[in-house]
């Protein structure tokens, strides 16, 4: 099938979907006007790649047809000349539209809560753990996003046991997805004496934040406690039961099994702001399991998307004595350690990305 066939039909659809959006029944019911107003912003961005393409596409066929059929030898070279230039862009114009046409991750566009834990290794993962999160903001800067920190467990030699911040900007989750995973290195700690190279892990979770009326939560069921927190923030925040723990049991709604949620929060002095995200980070947590089945089944069709699988995979290596990074999904490396651990991760990001979207094309034959 053509692809002008498979676009036809879109700006009816853009039309039908931008009257909706003023609709005040829709914009009463909170899900259905958010669902819309996402479909609407997606349209508007096929079509505009969609009449890009098929303007190109008109004008190059105008001018193969005054070359063909213009006996001025001037006017035969114009149109020779503009042949030239717009037949390489049609593939490209062709891919993009494509691309657009496949069905989006509904999670994509989101903000989200990012989890980085040491894992086997001790000292040493938890400093490489402080590695990681001074990697991702060096990116985040670059991107003009921003984070908070939500809460921290220090390492005894520095770095972080665990550390837990919101990363918010534009199609944030739709690029972070990608660092989900067990991130292996290789290095000689600087607590060695013999100069062995020892391996070590941290893991990392990207979650999709969820809004409010994405996930039912009975907030009489909460249990909380307050507490002082520790750490820096000046005399205040140890003085004052400022930090907040939360206990929530929520039930799997495919197996029926009870599961206690703890989370803990010391964000801000106030106490009430650090009611409110922890209220957040559980809508998350809710959020990610009850989707889990969902994020599976993409897994399982596509084989780069470990990240939004298994958790527990290997996905990347980072070798200091050779200075190479490895990204086991697709098998990219590159000898550029010193630049990567500044944040130079775009590369590694848009080669999964293509090789995701190869995936998605031949899975959808377009």
């Amino acid at each position: 099938m053509n692809i002008l066939d498979k676009i036809e039909g879109l700006e009816a659809k853009f039309h039908e979907v931008g009257l909706l959006i003023t609709d005040p029944d829709v914009i009463a019911d909170q899900t259905r006007y958010v669902r819309l107003n996402r479909d609407y912003h997606d349209l508007e961005r096929v079509l505009q790649a969609t009449n890009k393409y098929k303007t190109t596409l008109q004008h190059l066929n105008e001018a193969k047809q005054l070359f063909f059929n213009e006996s001025d030898p001037e006017m035969k070279e114009m149109a020779r000349m503009e042949i030239d230039e717009l037949e390489p862009q049609i593939p490209a114009l062709e891919e993009e539209v494509k691309l657009m046409l496949l069905p989006q991750d509904k999670e994509d566009g989101k903000n989200v809560v990012m989890e980085i834990r040491g894992g086997t290794g001790g000292d040493e993962a938890a400093l490489f753990a402080g590695d990681l999160f001074r990697m991702y903001t060096k990116y985040f800067e670059v991107k003009g996003w921003k984070y908070v920190i939500s809460s921290f467990s220090e390492g005894a030699v520095g770095g972080y046991k665990e550390i837990i911040f919101n990363v918010s900007g534009e199609n944030v989750y739709g690029v972070l997805k990608y660092e989900s995973g067990v991130h292996r290195v290789q290095r000689v700690p600087a607590t060695e004496t013999q100069g062995r190279i020892h391996t070590s892990a941290a893991t990392v979770a990207v979650l999709p934040e969820a809004d409010e009326f994405e996930v039912q939560i009975n907030e009489g069921e909460i249990k909380w406690d307050t507490f002082r927190s520790g750490g820096a923030g000046g005399q205040n925040v140890n003085k004052v039961e400022s930090g907040v723990r939360l206990r929530y049991n929520w039930r799997n709604p495919n197996t029926g099994e009870v599961q206690e949620i703890l989370i803990e929060c010391t964000e801000t002095r106030d106490q009430p702001k650090n009611k409110e995200r922890a209220l957040a980070r559980l809508r998350t947590q809710i959020y990610d399991k009850e989707h889990q089945k969902y994020i599976d089944d993409i897994a399982a069709r596509r084989k780069t998307m470990v990240s939004t699988g298994d958790r527990s995979a290997k996905i990347r290596t980072y070798n200091y004595p050779q200075g190479r990074i490895t990204d086991h999904r697709i098998g990219y490396t590159i000898y550029n350690l010193t630049g990567f651990m500044d944040g130079d991760i775009q590369g590694v990001i848009d080669a999964l990305q293509v090789a995701e979207n190869a995936e998605r094309l031949k899975e959808a034959e377009l």
